[in-house]
């Protein structure tokens, strides 16, 4: 069994088995013409229960010939210019190489002494990153698991900076469009269940700083403390952006710590065209980026960002095996000393590996091009009278819903739509993605990737369209 192990007796077969394994990945990525095959899970569930882990078949060939059975096939592949549907992006060459190098290597981003150069590199983007918002000087951060993790740790280094003896009494504010991560990471921080206050958004989905001020107002007067305000810039079901410099002054005013998740709106940092659409982010306390959205990396790839490194010392622990206090002094450099996590993949490298070979402005231009596509489907939409769509795309995201002519009950209207879907994701000619706007479904295109034309989105509608009709003459002949 030692002939499996990687090192320098099996370069060859290392050599060999991966190359294999591309081949079979690009010949399938070649030949892919739609985004999905759409088998159910009744369909695959079968063949992958019927495999016995404990008879291996001892043959890198065989084994690549089952996954293909049990995952290529069947996998939804997100270059391709019809998967519409969540923040899933196409990743480019070079994070892909690196994905490929880092796991060769096998790097743990805890500590110097098992990363070495790969600790130096993280630290490198981090700092790039930081300047690209425009913390400041003392501004620091480390990589994540992605958006939800980096959301944790922002809550969590707020809440220690409130420093409040009673956990009941502080308040996380932000808006009711704002990601599910931040109720989730207020109970995880042991808060109780009214600590997230919803504010309100405008007709354009964007937090109400009104509404926002009236609440740390009352927050302050009834004896409570306004522990954080969360920010987003690129909220998932519209892409909108909260207005970040009012916000700020209210964080200002109020002494809260100001949180800007930009998971999503995080591309705008490389962006030739849209990069004032952020102004202000760089009054935030902490900022969330998610590479692995908008920068067209393989997941993972996020960071948490604070302006002010020292309050990373609220994620710090010392154990005399990996990182103890002497070290400190020693000036090594040790990031399990500022994540949530121990073990941690060098994630970092791929991010280098695009920007050495594209450069920001490259990975800018990208985004730029889905930012204008997304404009392009808003024109289609608006002078499409099959369909209503809510709200100008601030950055690559639309929502809209299937409006039928002859019928006006909504409820029928919103299983014309949830069965659209579902029919539109079982043929497997594109993937779009749903949620509710006001308690009725809508649907959604999320645009990622710069190879969808309108072309594709006006192909795309006019499937929704045929299998929401479907459905209704189904209906009216059922209720006949």
């Amino acid at each position: 069994m030692r002939s499996h192990l990687l090192n320098d007796t099996t370069a060859e077969r290392y050599r060999s088995s991966v190359t294999e394994g591309i081949e079979r990945v690009a010949a399938k990525l070649a030949a892919t013409d739609r985004p999905f095959t759409g088998v159910t899970v009744d369909a695959l569930a079968p063949a992958i229960d019927a495999i016995d882990l404990d008879k291996p078949l001892h043959d890198t060939a065989a084994v690549l010939d089952e996954l293909e059975d049990v995952y290529l096939r069947d996998a939804i592949y997100f270059h391709h210019p019809r998967y519409l549907a969540h923040l899933n992006c196409p990743v480019v060459i070079p994070a892909v190489l690196g994905e490929a190098i880092l796991s060769a290597v096998n790097s743990s981003l805890d500590t110097w002494d098992q990363s070495a150069g790969g600790t130096l590199i993280e630290r490198k983007l981090i700092d790039w990153t930081t300047a690209r918002i425009g913390l400041g000087e003392n501004a620091d951060g480390v990589f994540t698991s992605g958006g939800t993790q980096s959301n944790l740790q922002a809550l969590l280094l707020a809440r220690e900076e409130a420093k409040s003896d009673s956990l009941a009494k502080l308040r996380i504010f932000a808006s009711e469009v704002s990601h599910f991560s931040v109720k989730k990471s207020a109970k995880l921080l042991g808060l109780g269940q009214d600590a997230v206050v919803s504010i309100p958004v405008d007709h354009d989905k964007r937090m109400q700083t009104v509404a926002l001020a009236h609440e740390l107002e009352r927050c302050t007067k009834d004896g409570l403390i306004p522990m954080a305000v969360v920010a987003t810039a690129g909220t998932t079901d519209f892409g909108s952006i909260d207005p970040l410099p009012e916000i700020a002054e209210l964080c200002e005013q109020f002494g809260t710590w100001m949180h800007v998740d930009a998971a999503y709106g995080c591309g705008l940092l490389a962006s030739v065209k849209y990069r004032g659409r952020i102004d202000g982010i760089e009054r935030a306390d902490s900022v969330t980026v998610d590479y692995h959205k908008s920068f067209f990396q393989p997941v993972s790839s996020s960071a948490v960002l604070v302006r002010d490194a020292s309050t990373l010392r609220h994620a710090t622990y010392h154990a005399e095996y990996l990182n103890p206090r002497r070290m400190v002094q020693e000036r090594i450099p040790n990031q399990v000393d500022k994540s949530l996590q121990t073990t941690r993949r060098f994630d970092a490298l791929k991010l280098w590996m695009t920007l050495r070979t594209m450069g920001a402005d490259g990975i800018g231009q990208l985004f730029d091009e889905v930012c204008d596509l997304a404009v392009e489907g808003w024109r289609l939409l608006a002078a499409d009278p099959r369909f209503d769509v809510v709200v100008e795309p601030t950055l690559s995201t639309l929502v809209f819903r299937y409006i039928p002519a002859a019928v006006t009950d909504p409820a029928e209207i919103d299983r014309a739509n949830l069965y659209a879907r579902k029919a539109l994701f079982a043929s497997g000619d594109a993937v779009v993605a749903g949620t509710k706007v006001q308690g009725r479904h809508y649907l959604k295109f999320t645009l990622l990737n710069p190879e969808t034309t309108a072309e594709d989105m006006a192909a795309v509608l006019d499937l929704i369209a045929g299998h929401a009709e479907q459905y209704l003459g189904e209906s009216l002949d059922r209720a006949s």
